[in-house]
């Protein structure tokens, strides 16, 4: 008789003493491990490139849905090439891990950190209307700028600039186009001098301060944890 029918025979799925089921349980849980590291830039463990995509993607189906604001700050560290060639590439790894947790530690646990390429970032900041997606990129700057490293036994300090952008749900836009338009407020952020914030202070001008009783609601419902 074959050796595996007799085990399955003898070891049917709904014993949960069963080495099948075990092993089968072990074969899950690597699966979840493998998907979720699939999602993260090994370096700073940020979201990647590609999970930005897509959650930016359902973020702003949710905001179509819901009429709750997406925003988007996009984060370039400054003369970041200065700190490779004079510290050396190892310590510019250090570095972006460095300012990566400061960003990390000091968002909301629904804000999704992502690692755009080299030295630009993307926190996508759901249910969050512009006045308070600048006022979060200003305190990110903030902590940034106010904080040293150590490297090579000197303590460095770190700069970026941010661009910012919100999205209400009703313009017809692609993610594509919602990045590129951020990308462009961060740009200008360069022009400026680095080191600051830039966005389009007219769209400020025309969306409200503060969430509703109503939308503060809405975005509990969504974003509530399991318990």
């Amino acid at each position: 008789m074959d050796g595996n029918l007799n085990v399955q025979e003898l070891c049917p799925l709904n014993n949960q003493g069963c080495p099948l089921v075990n092993e089968l349980e072990h074969l899950k849980e690597e699966c979840k491990r493998l998907v979720e590291l699939s999602r993260l830039d090994a370096l700073t463990g940020f979201f990647n490139f590609h999970y930005l995509m897509a959650a930016l993607e359902e973020e702003m189906e949710r905001a179509r849905r819901t009429g709750l604001y997406t925003s988007l700050v996009m984060i370039d560290l400054d003369h970041f090439k200065k700190i490779n060639d004079t510290y050396g590439h190892e310590s510019g790894n250090k570095a972006l891990q460095w300012a990566t947790k400061i960003w990390r530690d000091n968002i909301r646990r629904i804000d999704i950190p992502c690692r755009y390429g080299g030295e630009e970032f993307a926190i996508i900041l759901p249910g969050i209307s512009l006045h308070q997606a600048v006022r979060t990129a200003e305190r990110l700057r903030a902590l940034l700028r106010n904080s040293s490293i150590k490297l090579k036994n000197k303590k460095v300090k770190l700069k970026a600039s941010f661009g910012v952008n919100t999205y209400d749900g009703i313009e017809n836009l692609s993610v594509e186009t919602f990045i590129e338009k951020t990308d462009g407020f961060l740009l200008q952020a360069k022009k400026k001098g680095r080191d600051c914030v830039y966005y389009d202070k007219k769209m400020m001008k025309q969306i409200p301060t503060e969430i509703t009783d109503e939308e503060r609601e809405e975005l509990f419902k969504i974003y509530r944890s399991p318990t």
